[in-house]
């Protein structure tokens, strides 16, 4: 089979006719408008002309005087006359022209390259208008290209961006009132005059439509922000750091809870950041349309965060942790965003939050009724039931398992860049296909590419196969070039074909957890470093998987995949931690297929000194980890070998 012809089919997106453009160009050069040059002149009997003859300048060579005197307005006894007020004909030639010095005394032969009006004193040039400074950050809609117009056209969503604009429409006031009045009953503010040397910070509303995982409008939420980016660190803030649940996590969450046949729910906190306390004195100005008649000089002072403050996110983790502290749960020490609490007869809740999203499950359903009431009592909250849509993840949960899906996801990013009637392929990349930076490849806009990977890059929370492409795309985005878009709309084309895929975790799965791990030896033809490339299962379905390439150059692909399984054994010993937490039972060796058999001995014993005699010392805690007895490498075929999707573009047929 011939690949070369293959990666040129496969790679091949939008019509272009180079003949017709080249043509085109040549049209264009062989045409020179007078419009740089248009002038306006003043003749003896003080006439004024309105316009030059337009030159054509077809570039053609005059073979005579006949043909130079032709060139020559009527009126003009000769050339000397023609260009009167000048000492010599070149002086009359406009700045800008490509043949000054073209007509001069005497001149036979010489290309005429601007007609002048008969009794021509003066030639003024045209200004060339320039657009001013401040719009060198903005775009028209004449200079975006087809599919970046397409982008723009479908990123707009009609809300309101003003207050003066949803002030006018009832369903926004409305809105706006609720969250006002949610705002005082929480006592996030009192009225105060503003102190000496203190200043005020800025607030504007912020609307938005939300909607459902099933794309239907599921309310109308006006938020009140505060202008946080006027804030000053260490004068109105200090620490803002705070933690978010990992993909991971909650993938081991969702697997376990298959297995055991539990049912996972979901909480959703209303106006999560205004429960957060504040220990630092900060003053905002009234909002708009909102102002307390006859105090309108005075202003809030915040006792409790609001949206928009760099320190809300953190206020409102501490508060929820010291609420889970109170109620007798403990915070995993491996992961800051989970809490378990068992009860005397040994059951368990596994609770994991993500900001205002907050999904927990149990194998007992008296837990799970005392730990709801305990949120409603302290909270106001959203009782969602069943775990369906979160964070952009669909999910099913069926009598055989759990299926987690993008689908939603998936078409909206086909729909934003226009590729929802593309023709569907069989693989994210051409197998065998590699790409480079390529200096003097045709350039693409960067903000287009950049968005176009960074919506790939959250679609692989679920989606590992798409994990290599999405990597190898976003090493190029500091100059991404029209070989580099093409790939990455092959893989969109790819996503068309495949926006129900998923993971299944069955129930009842296996119990163990086991790995594969893979490398792909100088994959990278700019540096030569190799990819180092893993995948987790759990449940019969993979929990975590990664794609980095590894921060060496390796001299053979022993030491590549060493590496390579160094790095795969690091996650599996978090994810035994946090295991043991579930009380699951995985106190076992955990296994770690390999397709080399050179690691497999180096991992056991000191072996092939001459090899491994320069790998860093960190890498060899590798070797006391089997000996322990805690990791186990052994051998797998290339066949079975999943952790290659991770490193390499594969074939059809094995993909």
């Amino acid at each position: 089979m011939c690949y070369e012809g293959q990666i040129l089919l496969d790679l091949e997106w939008g019509d272009t006719d180079e003949n017709n453009s080249e043509g085109e160009d040549s049209e264009r050069e062989d045409r020179v408008s007078e419009n740089k040059n248009d002038s306006r002149v003043n003749g003896e009997n003080e006439r004024k002309e309105t316009r030059g003859e337009r030159n054509k300048n077809e570039k053609r060579e005059t073979q005579g005087c006949d043909e130079v005197e032709s060139s020559i307005p009527r009126g003009c006894g000769n050339e000397r006359r023609h260009t009167r007020g000048y000492d010599e004909g070149e002086s009359s030639v406009p700045r800008g022209c490509e043949n000054r010095g073209c007509i001069q005394r005497g001149c036979e032969n010489d290309r005429i390259s601007n007609v002048f009006n008969e009794d021509a004193g003066r030639v003024h040039e045209r200004r060339v208008k320039r657009p001013p400074s401040y719009l060198s950050d903005y775009i028209t809609t004449d200079e975006l290209t087809e599919d970046e117009a397409y982008m723009v056209q479908n990123v707009s969503t009609g809300d309101p961006l003003y207050f003066e604009e949803a002030v006018k429409d009832e369903k926004w006031r409305r809105a706006m009132d609720s969250e006002i009045n949610y705002i005082e009953k929480n006592k996030t503010w009192s009225l105060s005059e503003l102190p000496t040397r203190a200043k005020t910070i800025g607030v504007k509303w912020v609307c938005k439509t939300k909607y459902n995982e099933h794309g239907e409008i599921d309310k109308h939420k006006a938020r009140l922000v505060a202008k946080g980016y006027s804030q000053k660190h260490d004068i109105d803030y200090t620490e803002v750091f705070a933690p978010v649940a990992r993909m991971d996590t909650l993938r081991m969450i969702i697997a376990l809870a298959a297995q055991k046949n539990w049912r996972i729910f979901q909480l959703d906190v209303k106006s999560t950041f205004l429960y957060g306390e504040l220990s630092e004195e900060v003053y905002i100005e009234q909002p708009k349309g909102y102002e307390t008649k006859g105090k309108e000089h005075l202003v809030y002072k915040l006792h409790k965060a609001l949206y928009g403050l760099k320190q809300a996110p953190r206020a409102w983790f501490s508060r929820i942790e010291a609420h889970f502290i109170k109620e007798g749960f403990q915070k995993c020490d491996n992961e800051q965003t989970l809490f378990i609490k068992k009860n005397g007869a040994g059951k368990i809740i596994i609770v994991s939050i993500y900001v205002d999203d907050l999904i927990f499950t149990s194998d007992d359903k008296d837990l799970m009724c005392d730990f709801k009431r305990s949120m409603l009592r302290e909270f106001d909250m959203t009782d969602l039931g069943y775990m369906r849509f979160f964070l952009g993840i669909e999910v099913l949960q069926r009598t055989d398992g759990i299926f987690i899906y993008q689908k939603k996801y998936a078409l909206e990013i086909l729909k934003r860049f226009g590729m929802l009637e593309s023709n569907e392929v069989s693989s994210p990349i051409v197998p065998g296909f590699k790409i480079n930076k390529d200096e003097n490849g045709i350039t693409v806009d960067e903000i287009y590419y950049k968005q176009l990977v960074g919506s790939l890059m959250y679609l692989t929370a679920i989606r590992p196969d798409m994990m290599f492409v999405t990597g190898l795309i976003s090493r190029f985005m500091a100059k991404p070039i029209e070989l580099h878009l093409q790939v990455a709309k092959r893989a969109l084309r790819y996503l068309k074909g495949t926006v129900n895929y998923g993971i299944h975790y069955k129930k009842g799965g296996d119990d163990g957890l086991f790995a594969f791990t893979d490398s792909d030896y100088a994959g990278d033809v700019e540096d030569r470093k190799s990819t180092s490339g893993y995948v987790f299962l759990l449940s019969l379905g993979a929990v975590t998987w990664s794609l980095k390439k590894q921060p060496i150059v390796t001299f053979s692909t022993t030491e590549a995949e060493f590496v390579a399984a160094a790095i795969c054994v690091c996650q599996a010993i978090w994810m035994k931690r946090v295991l043991r937490e579930f009380e699951y039972s995985n106190e076992t060796c955990t296994l770690i297929r390999c397709d080399n058999s050179s690691t497999i001995k180096l991992s056991k014993n000191p072996v092939m000194h001459g090899r491994s005699k320069h790998i860093d010392v960190r890498y060899h805690f590798l070797r006391n980890l089997t000996k322990e007895g805690s990791i186990a490498l052994i051998h797998c075929g290339n066949k079975d070998q999943v952790a290659d999707i991770m490193t390499k573009p594969l074939k059809i047929d094995v993909f």
